[in-house]
């Protein structure tokens, strides 16, 4: 016998979240961070400077380099997203600026996957909330619509999102394919033609993006969920002959994306086991705590809220499946490298996974998370305001005097455009405290308003008023036109020991012809990274050059470059 569902919810608790407010959100969390914004180090300019390269020609399609070095995520489609998209933008257009646009598509592909993969999980017969015995139960697409509304807020909400969500990155390509392979799976009951295409082309973008071992772990995971998953309106049949097919196609899309990773190479050993240590263990625990807040303790209640059916013979998916892609996550997170970048790609699921705790929340417990979100954001909102109050004017003294001395050197100005933006975005925030601290508590989803609208709130602020600020100290910018002005005329230029990300920032942002060093200087400039004690390496023939300046990044006095001029 199937175990009951702990979900209780009255019809008036399945409100939809209004279409217009929901979009308009989305809307700005995409464009706030896409519009204006330099390219950050490092990961961000490093990857704007690999489809430069193929944009130029200066690479081969299937092996991009950038002068010369291979990138170190052996992924192929973000670059070449990024390179269509300079090469098929108008004249006028910045190139840095028409890469964002495939990337804000992918953005907006995981939004939208993470809203309707949580609506068909809700759809499922084991997801529905107990029926009333006189009625009035909420109806199964209302109630669907209700969790996926929450399911998207949990999505935004996470603060992890934030930077890593609006990056021209590997990353960020396979966020968006991940979500896609996720939809595909929740949806195979329900659309099962359009689930498998979507299935087997998120499986190959992520593939093609970086992370086959990851899709052939996503895709198995959810056929066999798929196969042992049983209707609770039909007779148990796990030799289903639609099961059994949806889930033979499904094994050729993983067939197909291993393939393709055989055949361009994509396949990397990256485990790395960590140390042991405290240190170790403190900071996996602060990544997984601030990174996927709030969907993580949302998450954790869910398994223990639905713990009956999920441990029951009778394997219910809407908690099986993103369950098993969060699970993959954080094993990979845990063992690879760069474990910010691989916990991107669980939260959709997470976010999932966050929403079928909503109809299970007793009151303390979500009147403890608005208290906790409206402090922490409304803090938040409150420090960028004064901030860039002090830049503005000088007052109060103490914070224009800690941004002068962070970034000496930045001036500050004022935009009428952004500033309007910014107070747009407090004064619907306000109203949304003031609707939540009222008395609408029948939507299920009101727990997640507050942190959703948080988030972008803030993440809208800092793209807005910040924004200046953060191009200057975040990007190399600075550091490329103080150089540039110090290298008089210009012509070609070598390089030694520069990093990708300050590599791609001089050919992309200072436009110059980079070559490595030679034995005999075919360049009239050198610049080279120096020493820990700020001196030039061995390498460089005093000889044959002559050190003209010492250029330090203006907010990040690590970054430092020599450069050199040939003597004559």
């Amino acid at each position: 016998m199937n175990a009951p569902t702990p979900a209780i919810v009255p019809r008036a608790a399945a409100r939809r979240l209004p279409r217009g407010a929901l979009l308009m959100l989305c809307m700005l969390y995409v464009l706030a961070g896409f519009l204006g914004r330099d390219a950050w180090k490092s990961a961000d300019v490093t990857a704007l400077g690999y489809m430069a390269e193929l944009m130029q020609g200066s690479a081969r399609w299937l092996h991009p380099t950038l002068m010369g070095l291979a990138p170190e995520n052996p992924a192929l489609l973000p670059y070449w997203l990024g390179a269509w998209a300079m090469q098929g933008s108008p004249g006028w257009m910045d190139p840095a600026f028409a890469v964002r646009v495939p990337y804000a598509a992918l953005l907006a592909l995981a939004l939208a996957s993470t809203w309707y993969g949580t609506y068909y999980l809700a759809r499922s017969p084991r997801a529905q909330p107990v029926a009333f015995a006189f009625g009035g139960e909420a109806l199964p697409k209302d109630y669907a619509r209700a969790m996926a509304d929450g399911g998207l807020l949990a999505f935004m909400a996470c603060l992890g999102l934030a930077q890593l969500g609006h990056e021209t990155t590997a990353a960020l390509a396979q966020l968006g394919f991940a979500g896609l392979l996720f939809y595909a799976l929740a949806t195979l009951h329900y659309h099962r033609r359009t689930a498998i295409l979507c299935a087997c082309a998120g499986a190959c973008g992520l593939s093609l993006c970086g992370a086959p071992t990851l899709s052939q772990l996503f895709l198995g995971g959810g056929m066999v969920i798929h196969l042992l998953d049983r209707n609770a309106n039909a007779e148990a049949n796990e030799q289903d002959p639609s099961k059994l097919g949806s889930a033979a196609l499904l094994w050729v899309g993983a067939a197909a994306s291993a393939l393709l990773s055989w055949k361009w190479d994509l396949w990397r050993w990256k485990v790395e086991i960590p140390p042991a240590t405290l240190a170790e263990f403190n900071g996996a625990v602060q990544l997984l705590t601030w990174f996927t807040w709030p969907a993580w303790p949302l998450a954790l209640w869910t398994v223990w809220s639905w713990r009956r059916q999920l441990f029951n013979r009778n394997i219910s998916r809407h908690i099986a499946l993103p369950l098993w892609f969060v699970l993959v996550t954080l094993g990979s997170t845990l063992t690879t490298g760069s474990p910010d970048r691989t916990l991107l790609l669980g939260l959709p699921a997470l976010a999932a996974l966050a929403a079928f705790a909503l109809p299970t929340l007793k009151r303390q417990v979500a009147a403890l998370i608005d208290w906790f979100t409206l402090i922490f954001f409304c803090g938040c909102g409150f420090t960028i305001w004064v901030v860039w109050i002090a830049m503005q004017t000088g007052f109060p003294p103490q914070p224009a005097a800690n941004v002068a001395r962070l970034a000496p050197g930045f001036e500050p100005h004022f935009s009428f455009f952004t500033f309007v933006v910014a107070v747009a975005a407090t004064v619907v925030w306000t109203l949304l405290v003031k609707w939540r601290v009222g008395r609408h508590r029948a939507a299920i989803w009101k727990s997640l308003a507050l942190p959703a609208g948080g988030a972008v709130l803030c993440w809208t602020l800092l793209m807005t008023l910040w924004l200046p600020l953060l191009n200057y100290t975040q990007s190399y910018n600075a550091l490329v036109n103080d150089t540039l002005e110090r290298m008089q005329p210009t012509g070609c230029v070598e390089t030694l020991g520069l990093s990708r990300s300050k590599i791609a920032a001089f050919e992309v942002y200072g436009r110059l012809e980079l070559k490595p060093m030679q034995a005999e200087p075919q360049c009239p400039w050198l610049i080279s990274e120096p020493l820990e004690n700020m001196t030039a390496p061995q390498w460089v023939n005093n000889t044959l050059w002559n050190l003209q300046a010492q250029m330090r990044h203006p907010a990040d006095g690590n970054e430092t470059i020599l450069v050199f001029r040939r003597r004559h």
